[in-house]
């Protein structure tokens, strides 16, 4: 029996029919829309009528926010309806969420669930408009149209799949025949590596099946095995000098290696820079195995004061051709494979950075590409895709940049690069053992991602869009927080001999590749639906999952492990003696290949290379007035503020935030590099850094010298963070055209790579990871080419440094290297020298600003210094205009206190005093001033129509309540506790556990964290009773942040309030509160569970109404993610009981639902019985609507709110994420007494 409702926004709370609305009239053009509905639709199997009738109210919908009701919604005339729902096998998170919800109400088997979107268009639109609307919305990578009638089941027919076929004949094909089946069956092999395998099957005196192929075809594809740049290089032609004499560098540094013998490839190009420097000693600290999960070097790291052995792991991953024609699960994955890289190295992966490159995001959707997805849709819904991923995962984004240039109209750049360390006593790397068993970890297997690895290494034309969507894989991101938190465990890493995660090629490459001989049984491999075939099982790339090789002793030990941390935990390979790799589906044995042939990567590939001379780049700045110039500097879509776009990855997560996004009082500073503080289980001043360089146009003309910038820039902005050039390493992310057998094609990578050696050899500083993409093509179009450097270090908090000016009367000092003949080249020594004078200048103190020049030259960089804390800038009478005009790279500026000694001379390099920061919002140059505050709103309105981030608004009331001026006395407890123990429960998708625990055992507290499981009904009645127990030992019950089941079903923390309102939990919440004077906390996802349970404002869990307040999606309708300011308006609470009426604390926010909504009466009722304990506020502390002042549109700008006696405190702002040299460069009081105050209630 399959039960249905459908449940659509009220009025006010719909804010995405409402964005979706203006998107079809604006962007579309349907001017004929007069409203658009938007209903959800949930069908559930599975369960009675009666509880059925209960989730309705509780799971699918909320009484303060949603119309519910088991009929379709009538539509009225003229108006069109359709249905979308995902492709069978596509990851549905709402739906998934929905049936754990049922089943944590139930406690009994999780139901099935579907849902799907339907649209009412109102306004009797054309069939031609709701054609075109019908396009915008479903994207056929991932859904469909629905029906709109009702369905008897949802349960799937799947019928047993036959055997495998084996591809007889397959050894008597000649070329056309071989050629025909690599046409036929769509492979990424070439002819030449067809007919390789045809010579080992001959040998093997068997026809090969079709999982061999297809599993041969992933192995050997470019993806996995670089074979373009593995490609060896016979004859390489060079037009150009520079490109000549670097080329000759690098054969002498082949020879002084003895690498005289090895092929010529662009691999060795890429790897040798750093080869070369540990040979000369210049780099060190490498930590080198057999197992290569991601770049790893040993560090040392200070914890609680104490010198500790630490490995620090970075990893840049694309996801260029799935984010192009799905841009969400493309985009989601993506971030979700870079933080798999270094987690399956047992690191804890704590900041991400994402740089992407599009085409223009303004141009009207009429102008799309056939078979392309509009740029603007592409840039917003990847945008959505990265940062759902990384918000739930727990992951902080410490920058965010988009880059703009028309050749990504081929087709779309999206970089993820992340850092991630561990203790080095947590990691074991030993090769397997005969014997050893390989357990699969995590997410379960399906036809999502089948062909990702040979579809990212094939050119594509317009039939992709349509044909290629099997090939995209879908994230789901609570499962791979889970795999964070076990492997986070020392107990369990300790365990693991060595691992490997799945990415490109599923089983049959992350499995495979973790020792010489293996049995796979397929048969064992956890399935998210029956019909898979044996193929399919083999070369599935569904996300979330680990493979780790364990002794046989220690399986059952880590499988308890991986059960506490509700994750799925199976057997299904046995590492073997014999070198081959062996797959059994069905009790017969499909893939039996040897390993000498498949570590063979096929054909050797041989390429004629002719590298043509490179070109000159120069900007060109609109205007003849440096006015003029500077407005057209600040309106390039390069330059232009990306705030709106920034703003919905959240940034502060992980409580070690030093830099933010953007910095100074008005949060509009883009900082060089992001810095964060290493994942430490106590208190650590270590920090590590990253900052990437690339400028698209100087590489689409001169690929050698563009390279060479990137890694210079990279290295520039890494110092100016306060990071030092000794300490740094490089990781390439190189994306070309699809190279074919066009020696001039081929000659584009070999001069960016040999740019990017000489700039290594050169500066001292070696590449020791990368990632290529060699198929950025469509049609006749490609991308630019590509090389981002990106340059990391670990360092000292207190060297960190930002580029917004700090204060009125500050000396600017420009320090320029010498230049090369091209004008924009520095020369190696001389910026050595300069990036030495600026390392020890912040060493001592001295620096209170630093930035450098990129592709918006000085101009951009000194207006981006200026605006954070809107400072003006006076240069001196003889700095001419132009200058600011032209490329500076290597140049860095610098703000010095007005009495801070300046050398005369430098030597090397030049030292120059250029003005002064000045109080008045101008820029004075050549004897004129040029007001700023004009240019900032051209600066930042250009990319509002695409990310929009502003929006003005009244303010409000401003309510103060002081317990000691009313006459209240603060509730006391009736025991009192030296050290007051704190349950804080860890549902699927919560992610500040561990930066709430340490908060509150930094203000002396006891605590426990329990992660509910619910993997089985027995499960979730465990969980339920070990809570019940937990709360009734303890004293406070804190409920964290996060994305509890993902925010689904269509609303938040659904998830946890359908586990407290279980009978016996919610019976131990009221003994706690009512019998024994304890204290209850929710920040941000526990605020909300908070509110729709009824614990705030009524101070006990009820049934929900609609006149009861809730919190709901932000007015902007995406996440946003800053620091806001917030004010104490009551002191009521324990909580802020070290707090004063009126205190002003700069907290970060990081939320999608945080806009409260109540009644007046309510709100009346609250105020008056100081129940609004914070508001946000503006500079000057006062509270008001505006998007600057209040993230969400709460009613009153409030933040948080308290029950009557103030006892249980919910709130948006993450108190818990400031530690000390947190958020440097945003200035404030950051230090909010809430848990200490918790903690002394008790004592």
């Amino acid at each position: 029996m399959v039960s249905r409702v459908y449940v659509e926004k009220k009025p006010g709370f719909d804010v995405e029919a409402r964005q979706l609305e203006r998107e079809l009239r604006e962007i579309l053009g349907v001017r004929g829309l007069e409203r658009l509905r938007i209903v959800n639709r949930y069908d559930v199997e599975g369960i009675s009528r009666e509880l059925f009738r209960q989730c309705i109210p509780t799971v699918f919908s909320e009484p303060q926010s949603d119309v519910a009701s088991t009929r379709r919604p009538a539509a009225g005339k003229g108006t069109a309806v359709f249905a979308v729902e995902f492709l069978p096998g596509q990851f549905d998170q709402r739906a998934d969420s929905a049936a754990q919800c049922v089943q944590l109400i139930s406690q009994g088997e999780r139901p099935l669930v579907a849902s799907a979107k339907l649209y009412y268009l109102e306004g009797g639109l054309s069939d031609a408009d709701v054609a075109a609307v019908k396009d915008y919305v479903i994207n056929p990578v991932e859904a469909r149209e629905a029906s709109l009638e009702t369905r008897k089941t949802l349960r799937g027919s799947y019928p047993k799949p036959p055997m495998v076929q084996t591809l007889d004949g397959f050894r008597e094909l000649g070329p056309d025949g071989i050629q025909a089946m690599i046409d036929d069956l769509g492979l990424a092999m070439d002819l030449a590596d067809l007919g390789f395998c045809q010579e080992y099957f001959v040998g093997e005196k068997r026809d090969p099946t079709i999982t061999e192929i297809r599993m041969i075809d992933t192995y050997w594809s470019d993806h996995c095995r670089h074979t373009t740049f593995g490609t060896e290089l016979e004859d390489v032609r060079v037009d150009d000098e520079v490109v000549r004499a670097a080329f000759d560098r690098y054969l002498q540094m082949r020879h002084e290696l003895g690498r005289d013998q090895k092929p010529l490839c662009l691999m060795d190009m890429g790897t040798i820079g750093a080869k070369w420097l540990r040979s000369r000693g210049i780099l060190r600290n490498l930590d080198e195995s057999e197992e290569i999960n991601a770049c790893t070097v040993k560090v040392k790291v200070d914890v609680d004061g104490h010198d500790e052995d630490w490995l620090f792991l970075f990893k840049n991953e694309t996801h260029n051709h799935p984010t192009e024609i799905e841009p969400f699960g493309g985009a989601a994955t993506c971030i979700g494979g870079a933080i798999r890289d270094p987690l399956s190295g047992r690191s804890y992966v704590y900041q991400a950075m994402r740089v992407t490159g599009a085409a223009d995001p303004l141009v009207p959707v009429s102008q799309t590409l056939e078979g392309k997805l509009p740029q603007r849709k592409l840039v917003t819904t990847a945008a959505a895709g990265y940062s759902s991923y990384g918000n739930q995962i727990g992951l902080a984004t410490g920058q965010v940049s988009e880059l703009y240039h028309p050749g990504y109209v081929a087709k779309r750049m999206e970089i993820g690069a992340v850092v991630g360390a561990t203790p080095a006593s947590h990691v074991r790397r030993e090769t397997p053992a005969p014997g050893d068993r390989i357990v699969l970890l995590g997410g379960r297997t399906g036809r999502d991602g089948i062909g990702g690895a040979t579809g990212s290494s094939k050119a594509h034309n317009v039939e992709s869009l349509a044909k290629d969507g099997a090939e995209v894989q879908k994230g789901n991101a609570p499962i791979e927080r889970k795999l964070q938190r076990l492997f986070r465990r020392e107990d369990a890493c300790r365990l693991i001999k060595r691992c490997n995660d799945f990415g490109a090629g599923g089983v049959s490459v992350a499995i495979g590749e973790l020792a010489d001989g293996l049995l796979i049984d397929l048969d064992a491999v956890p399935k998210k639906y029956e019909g898979l075939d044996g193929t399919e099982l083999a070369i599935s790339e569904s996300q979330e999952r680990m493979a780790v090789a364990l002794a046989p002793g220690d399986v059952d030990e880590f499988m308890g492990y991986a059960a506490e941390e509700n994750l799925e935990a199976t057997v299904v390979a046995e590492v073997t003696e014999e070198r081959r790799l062996r797959m059994g589906w069905q009790g017969q044995t499909i893939v039996d290949v040897s390993r000498d042939f498949l570590d063979s990567n096929g054909a050797a590939k041989h390429q004629v290379v002719h590298v043509e001379r490179q070109g000159s780049w120069a900007p060109s700045w609109e205007g003849t007035t440096p006015e003029e110039r500077l407005r057209s500097v600040l309106r390039d879509l390069n330059v232009a503020s990306n705030k709106g776009l920034s703003e919905r990855f959240d940034s502060t997560i992980g409580a070690a935030t030093v830099l933010m996004p953007f910095g100074g009082r008005t949060q509009l500073t883009p900082s060089m590099a992001m810095v964060a503080k290493l994942p430490v289980d106590g208190r650590t001043t270590s920090v590590s850094g990253m900052a990437w360089g690339f400028n698209p146009y100087l590489m689409s003309a001169n690929q050698f010298a563009g390279a060479y910038l990137s890694v210079v820039e990279s290295l520039c902005r890494l110092v100016a963070a306060g990071l030092r050039r000794q300490d740094a390493y490089l990781t390439f992310q190189e994306y070309f055209e699809r190279l074919r057998d066009v020696p001039e094609r081929w000659g584009k990578p070999v001069a960016a790579l040999l740019g990017a050696l000489m700039a290594q050899a050169d500066l001292g500083v070696g590449a020791i990871g990368g990632k290529d993409s060699m198929s950025g093509s469509f049609e006749d179009l490609d991308v630019p080419p590509t090389l981002v450097s990106f340059a990391t270090a670990v360092g000292k908090v207190d060297h960190v440094t930002s580029p917004e000016l700090k204060r009125a009367g500050s000396k600017l000092l420009l320090v320029r290297p010498r230049y090369k003949a091209d004008g924009i080249t520095p020369e190696a020594e001389s910026l050595l020298a300069v990036l030495d004078f600026v390392q020890e200048r912040i060493g001592w103190g001295e620096v209170l600003a630093a930035s450098t020049p990129g592709y918006g030259c000085l101009a951009e960089t000194l207006f981006k210094m200026a605006v954070g804390n809107q400072l003006g800038i006076l240069l001196d009478d003889g700095f001419a205009a132009d200058e600011l005009f032209r490329p500076a790279y290597g140049s860095l500026v610098l703000e010095l206190g007005a009495s801070t000694f300046v050398p005369a001379e430098a030597g090397d390099f030049e030292l120059r005093q250029i003005g002064s920061s000045c109080d008045d919002y101008v820029l004075g140059i050549e004897g004129g001033r040029i007001g700023l505050a004009p240019l900032q709103e051209e600066w930042e309105a250009r990319l509002e129509p695409v990310f929009p981030y502003r929006a003005a608004g009244e303010e409000v009331e401003t309510p103060s309540f002081d317990v000691a001026r009313a006459g209240v006395t603060r509730p006391a407890p009736a025991v009192r506790l030296a050290r007051p123990r704190v349950v804080i429960p860890v549902f699927p998708g919560n992610n500040c556990e561990y930066d709430s625990a340490q908060a509150f055992e930094r203000a002396g507290a006891e605590v426990s964290t329990l992660v509910i499981r619910n993997l089985s009904p027995e499960d979730v009645a465990q969980s339920t009773e070990e809570l019940v127990r937990q709360i009734g030992q303890s004293q406070i019950v804190m409920i964290p942040g996060g994305f509890s089941g993902g925010d689904e079903p269509d609303g938040s923390a659904k998830f946890i309030t359908a586990f407290f309102r279980a009978p016996a939990v919610t019976e131990a919440v009221r003994d706690l509160l009512q019998a024994r004077d304890g204290l209850m906390l929710g920040i941000c996802n526990g605020f909300q569970a908070l509110v729709k349970l009824g614990l705030v404002p009524y101070g006990d869990i009820r049934p929900m109404d609609e006149d009861c307040p809730t919190l709901t999606f932000n007015s902007i309708g995406r996440h946003q993610s800053r620091l806001v300011r917030t004010r104490v308006a009551s002191n009521l609470s324990p909580w802020l009981s070290r707090c004063e009426v009126g205190d002003v604390h700069t907290i970060a926010i990081s939320h999608g639902e945080g806009r409260f909504v109540a009644s007046d009466k309510l709100l009346s009722q609250m105020v008056a019985a100081g129940q609004v304990a914070t508001q946000y506020v503006d500079e000057a502390g006062v509270p008001g609507m505006g998007l600057d002042v209040n993230p969400n549109g709460s009613v009153l700008a409030i933040e948080g709110i308290t029950s009557p006696d103030g006892r249980i405190f919910g709130k948006m702002g993450h108190s818990e994420r400031y530690t000390q040299g947190n958020f440097a460069n945003v200035p404030g009081n950051h230090y909010q007494p809430l848990f200490e105050g918790g903690v002394e209630y008790f004592k």
